[in-house]
Order: C-alpha cells, then structure tokens, then sequence
C-alpha cells in the first residue's frame, strides 16, 4: 500500500478579489474565502488597486501598495477554521 504525503506550503499563490470576496490561493492547493466587508480598504479600492497586489513576508502575507493594506495568511487561516466550526 502506497502512503501519499502532504505537503502543507501556506504560501500565497494567487489573490483574487470579487466586489464580495477576497479569495487567496495557497501553493499546497488550498483556497480561502473571506467576505470582503472584512476588509473596508478591499472594499472601497478601485479594480485597478484591488488587481495590484506583491507577495509579503516571504509568501506569507499579501500587500497592496495603492491602498498600503497587509493581510496575513495566518490570520485568514484562523478566520476559515472558526467560519468552519
């Protein structure tokens, strides 16, 4: 019998935002949701802002530097696991 392994990488990957969501993309394949209300910066920026963001922190966080807003992937992590209980 075969044993798959996982390999958790938290890295960010992707960001996409909605006019409802800010959607994050991790490198293991994980994909994370939040309401963009969470995020009144989010909310209130242009398309264009919203699209221009950077890797921070080594892939660990995210940065848009039009609206000078950081998320960390951490903290979504944690908003996804208590969404989810």
């Amino acid at each position: 019998m075969a044993i798959s392994v996982v390999r958790i990488d938290e890295r960010v990957a992707g960001v996409e935002v909605t006019d409802a969501e800010l959607i994050v993309r991790l490198r293991d394949g994980r994909r994370l949701a939040a309401p963009l209300d969470w995020f009144p910066r989010l909310k209130a920026a242009t398309r264009e802002q919203r699209a221009s963001w950077e890797e921070a922190a080594a892939g660990l966080g995210i940065h848009w530097p039009d609206i000078d807003e950081d998320i960390g992937v951490a903290g979504l992590l944690r908003a996804s696991a208590s969404e989810a209980a």
